[in-house]
């Protein structure tokens, strides 16, 4: 199975209510599609969001890096080859990894459809039923409550709480919704970089004594702060987990050795695709370190993926923050896994499962 040709498209879906972090507010999901068709009529899909503040991808670098970098690198190639391929996408050029995860997953998806398996059992197997909790963004406390009341009639059992723009507020947020959910809902808190070290510890210190349950915190201070997440961890209860400061496995092995967090957020789109983070899951397995598998906002492709990683990858990988298809309107890839609020069921066609993408604009 040979590539013969590498096609960009761009999808555009509506999110139902604006999502909201003390990074960024996005209404709309926009992904950079790819397409990797062979001589078999075989087609692999990727998908790369922009997202500048936490990668530093842009769709026209994304665009950019799949022109002049990748295609060249792909035609001709044959896709059995998929480990020295993995490579060679990595070590093509530095960062760029929401193009390197675009191409590595249409890579990953042509070598399962070359097996006739979907891509969880290629990797290793594992449950095709999976769980996912759904983001509450940051807003004002109404609005909060009532979407976290909504997420909760839909059938979620776990949440995840944007917060990280004014501390005093922040915990006024967490206590509201808490009461709001308490005992039908499980709270994670998501602070986007948005809180320094002390802060940090101040407000979890005040949720705990105020009998606030949180299963974790996620991200409370800046990327490179990897001292100020320990100083973190060290003077609360609550478990501390890495996501921005993660991107591959040489950060993974810091964080653990510096004691920094309990818990590593895995995503396709920060890791470069799906072979650094079938690493960073083994390595974190090595230290006894749980895993999340999330995701960026973008389309159920890229989600898809992630979501067979974390099957074949279980129990190192035990929560899933796998919720933008709950998130958009409607879903324009059909075929692939199944999207029903909190459950995802993973396809048993071969690879992803995509059959065609409704509303794709293709790229010159």
């Amino acid at each position: 199975m040979k590539i013969v040709d590498v096609k960009l498209g761009m999808l555009r879906v509506p999110l139902v209510t604006p999502f909201k972090t003390a990074l960024r507010t996005v209404e709309c999901v926009e992904d950079v599609i790819v397409m990797l068709e062979t001589d078999t009529g075989h087609i692999g899909y990727g998908n790369a969001p922009a997202t500048a503040v936490i990668t530093g991808d842009t769709h026209g670098s994304v665009i950019a890096a799949i022109k002049t970098i990748y295609t060249p690198m792909l035609l001709g190639r044959d896709v059995a080859d998929l480990n020295r391929l993995c490579r060679q996408i990595e070590g093509a050029m530095i960062n760029n990894t929401s193009a390197k995860a675009a191409v590595e997953i249409a890579l990953y998806d042509l070598f399962a459809q070359s097996y006739n398996t979907p891509l969880y059992r290629l990797l290793g197997g594992g449950e095709n039923s999976l769980t996912t909790d759904i983001t509450i963004s940051v807003d004002y406390i109404e609005k909060m409550v009532a979407d976290a009341e909504r997420a909760v009639a839909r059938g979620f059992e776990i949440l995840k709480v944007k917060v990280g723009k004014d501390i005093g507020l922040d915990i006024e947020r967490i206590k509201a919704v808490y009461a709001a959910v308490k005992g039908r809902a499980l709270l994670r808190l998501d602070a986007n970089q948005g809180w320094s070290p002390k802060q940090a510890v101040m407000a979890i210190r005040g949720l705990e004594e105020a009998g606030v349950l949180l299963e974790l915190v996620e991200q409370p201070v800046k990327a490179g702060n990897l001292e100020g997440m320990r100083y973190i961890s060290e003077r609360v209860k609550t478990p501390i987990m890495a996501d921005e400061s993660i991107f591959g496995p040489h950060e993974v092995l810091d964080v653990i050795q510096r004691h920094a967090a309990e818990i590593i957020n895995i995503k396709l789109m920060k890791t470069g695709g799906i072979s650094n983070a079938l690493k960073i899951a083994d390595l974190a397995g090595l230290y006894d370190i749980e895993c999340m598998v999330g995701c960026m906002l973008e389309t159920s492709i890229g989600v898809s993926a992630a979501a067979h990683v974390a099957a074949a990858k279980a129990p190192i990988v035990s929560k899933l923050d796998l919720d933008v298809p709950s998130l958009c309107q409607y879903d324009p890839v059909v075929g692939g896994a199944t999207y029903r609020d909190a459950d995802i069921i993973l396809n048993e066609t071969p690879g992803l499962g995509i059959e065609r993408i409704d509303g794709l604009q293709p790229l010159a």
